[in-house]
């Protein structure tokens, strides 16, 4: 195996974390993963880079050999990627053909938007990308193999790389419950968090904070969760439909044969839809156009699920967006 740029940043974070399962939880990875990871780097290397203790780990000299290294290394490469990047806009920037370079999390909205995107800007090329990982969307934007990103934030949590990239908030959902539509529970308009208690849960990954914003939640309703499936979005709705789990779910997720989705009493979680691009990209120029078409996808999304059109109704705070960025 030869030595990659990922390794050194694999390196960099336990040594920042001090232990290997920080370190895992900060790379939204399964600490097995990452040890496993690690190892590999190791025998690369031809040593250990860090002594493991009860109380985390500690760089050995090799260790702090390739810190020190990376230290180095890695914020030159971060530089140069941006100064090539800043190149390229500035000399595309002028003129040509609009592109749409779309990155999305797993959701219901990038679908609605590149039918939008097509029609409004039709000849023009349009391409999509999908991540579980919002931080991975949001760095091929800032380093321009992408155009936009369309992702989530839990609650009022900044999207990664706040300070580098301009968003526009699309729509503001609240998280609904997902249940087979024989569930004993799935008749009811409103369902409290804590009628679930004993459910186990099915959700879709991601590395921002609504796995903690759930169990806090969890944790105020007065029960901690018994079990979390962090998988795909086909494994959640099979998990649900069998009568496995209960999901967890935007508002907007469409309406599916053998499902019903209900809003939890009191929205104990929201979810932010935004879009983001370069302010010094060519994409910056359709950055108004493209969120008017993004906040269009989610009233369009929100009007297929007649049971968040009727919660809306009453909850005038959450749904799409409704002013424009000049």
């Amino acid at each position: 195996m030869d030595l990659e740029l990922r390794h050194l940043k694999t390196v960099r974070a336990i040594a920042d974390a001090g232990s290997l399962t920080k370190a895992a939880t900060a790379l939204g990875l399964p600490q097995p993963a990452l040890s496993a990871q690690l190892k590999r780097i190791e025998r690369t290397l031809g040593g250990p880079l860090f002594d493991r203790g009860r109380h985390g780990v500690r760089l050995t000299a090799l260790g702090e050999l390739v810190l020190e290294r990376a230290r180095v290394l890695l914020p030159a490469v971060r530089e140069l990627q941006e100064d090539a990047v800043r190149l390229a806009r500035t000399r595309d920037g002028a003129a040509g053909p609009a592109r749409f370079r779309l990155g999305g999390t797993h959701g219901p909205l990038l679908g609605g938007l590149v039918d939008r995107i097509a029609t409004v800007f039709p000849g023009h090329p349009v391409s999509t990308a999908t991540s579980w990982s919002e931080r991975e969307i949001t760095g091929a934007v800032r380093q321009g193999r992408l155009d936009y990103a369309l992702i989530g934030t839990c609650g009022e949590a900044p999207p990664p790389d706040a300070g580098r990239l301009a968003w526009a908030e699309v729509g503001r959902d609240p998280v609904f419950v997902m249940l087979a539509e024989n569930h004993p529970l799935a008749g009811r308009t409103e369902i409290g968090l804590a009628e679930l208690a004993a459910a186990s849960w099915a959700d879709v990954p991601g590395d921002g904070c609504f796995a903690d914003c759930f169990t806090a939640a969890c944790v105020r309703a007065g029960f901690s969760p018994v079990t979390v499936f962090e998988t795909d979005i086909a494994a959640c709705v099979h998990l649900v439909r069998v009568g496995r789990a209960a999901g967890l779910c935007r508002a907007t997720f469409p309406p599916t044969p053998g499902l019903v989705t209900r809003p939890l009493a009191g929205a104990p979680l929201h979810w932010r839809h935004l879009l983001g691009w370069h302010p010094e990209s060519p994409a910056a120029r359709t950055a108004p156009r493209a969120v008017a078409e993004a906040r269009l996808a989610h009233a369009e999304a929100a009007q297929l699920n007649a049971d968040y059109r009727r919660w809306l109704r009453g909850h005038p705070g959450f749904g799409p967006a409704l002013t424009v960025p000049a």
